[in-house]
This record gives structure tokens, C-alpha cells and sequence, in this order.
């Protein structure tokens, strides 16, 4: 039988919403979104936000950087800032700051005059500062002094959740029985979830047909979907 035609697809963008209402509370979640909400009645100036990839992270930072007016600033890129910018800001989001290699010595100093001036700052890591391979003893016992909050890795329940409303937001009409199917199957991160979402959109699309259980466990079982925005 030969198989029906394939519509061509165009890859529309998709950023991640990091709206209020699109942060899904779960178990995995809870401490890390208290403790974003009981800013500025925080323990420091700063806080560590910790947890794996695809875990939420980059959606409480954004839900904080606007609540606080924060700027937020990408820690492998802190060199293409000017070090006066970043240090006079009220408050700062600092992104994945386990990953700031040659930038070590701007992150010190914008974390120095944090400690200073009384200034506010959130930091996200993928593991607590003695697993970054800080090379400046003074950096790395000053960002011990922080308190940390932990996010852990999305269950099934979080990963279904998010399916159901990523399909929602792409207006795909989809069983929930096939979220469910989905999730247990899939790679605990919400990464992984936005990803197998948008390989099922174009896939769907292509075909000209819903997206179904058997589309989704052929999706799964060819090759998994890489990651598609922040975590």
C-alpha cells in the first residue's frame, strides 16, 4: 500500500512560556518555588537554586527576575558584559552558573558586590559549588555560605501534566490517554517533554492526522527527541 503523502511542515518556534500560570507546583518542585515566593524575606542576599537538567529551574528563575526586577545574565557569557552593568543592578539572575569556567573571575567579583552592597541574587547550577571546579577559594567559600534549595527530577505524574498542557498550547488535540503513555516512557525532564511535544506537532502535521498512541510510541522508539529550550 503505498503510503499517503507527506505535508511539508514549517518549523515555527516555540519558545517555553515562563508565565505564572504555566509553572506546574509539584513534589519535585515545592521547596524551590517556597522559597522563590518568600522573597526578599530570604535567609541572605543570595540563593542557590540547584537541581538537574530539564528540573524547572530556568522557569522559577524567570517567575523571580520579574518578581525582584532582576537582570538576568548567563553565566558562560559574563565577559561580554561590562563588569559595572551587572554590579549596579538592584538584583541579578545569574543562569547557570556552574558552567562559568573562564568567566570565574567576573562571577567573583559580581557575587562580591552583591555580599557588599546589600544587593540580591539567585543563582542556578546543575550541583552545589564544591562540583563546579572553582579554581578561587574565596568565590567558592563565599557561595558556600548561600543558602540552597534543591529541585529533583520531575516524576511521571509533573512529566504528564506538562505533556497535556504543551499539547493544549500548540492547540493539539490529544487523548490524555496518550500523555500518559507518553510519560512513563519518556526521559524525567521537562526538556524531554517540550521536545517529544514538537517532534509529535511536525510529525502530525506532516501526515495530516492526529496525534495518536502509535504515532507517539513510533516517535519514541525511532530516536529521542533532543532537548528544545531551557530548564
Amino acid at each position: 500500500m503505498t503510503a499517503p503523502p507527506r505535508q511539508l511542515t514549517l518549523d515555527w518556534p516555540h519558545p517555553p512560556s515562563f508565565a505564572p500560570e504555566d509553572f506546574l507546583p509539584a513534589a519535585s518542585n515545592r521547596e524551590a518555588l517556597d522559597a522563590i515566593g518568600r522573597w526578599p524575606a530570604w535567609a541572605g542576599r543570595m540563593l542557590l537554586l540547584v537541581g538537574p537538567e530539564g528540573s524547572g529551574k530556568s522557569h522559577l528563575g524567570a517567575l523571580w527576575a520579574r518578581k525582584a526586577a532582576a537582570a538576568v545574565l548567563q553565566a558562560p557569557r559574563l565577559g561580554e558584559i561590562e563588569i559595572g552593568t551587572s554590579a549596579d543592578n538592584a538584583a541579578l539572575l545569574i543562569e547557570d552558573a556552574d558552567r562559568v569556567g573562564a568567566e570565574e573571575a567576573r562571577l567573583f567579583h559580581i557575587v562580591n558586590a552583591v555580599m557588599q552592597s546589600e544587593r540580591w541574587a539567585l543563582l542556578t547550577a546543575r550541583a552545589a559549588p564544591d562540583a563546579w571546579g572553582l579554581g578561587t577559594p574565596d568565590l567558592l567559600s563565599r557561595l558556600r555560605l548561600a543558602p540552597l534549595v534543591r529541585l529533583g527530577a520531575p516524576d511521571s505524574a509533573l512529566i504528564e501534566a506538562v505533556l497535556v498542557k504543551l499539547f493544549s498550547d500548540r492547540q493539539l488535540l490529544v487523548d490524555p490517554k496518550v500523555a500518559a503513555f507518553i510519560a512513563v516512557r519518556l526521559e524525567r525532564s521537562l526538556a524531554a517533554a517540550r521536545a517529544i511535544v514538537a517532534a509529535l506537532d511536525r510529525e502530525a502535521l506532516s501526515r495530516g492526522r492526529r496525534v495518536t498512541r502509535a504515532m507517539a510510541a513510533e516517535m519514541l522508539r525511532e530516536a529521542p527527541p533532543g532537548e528544545e529550550g531551557p530548564a
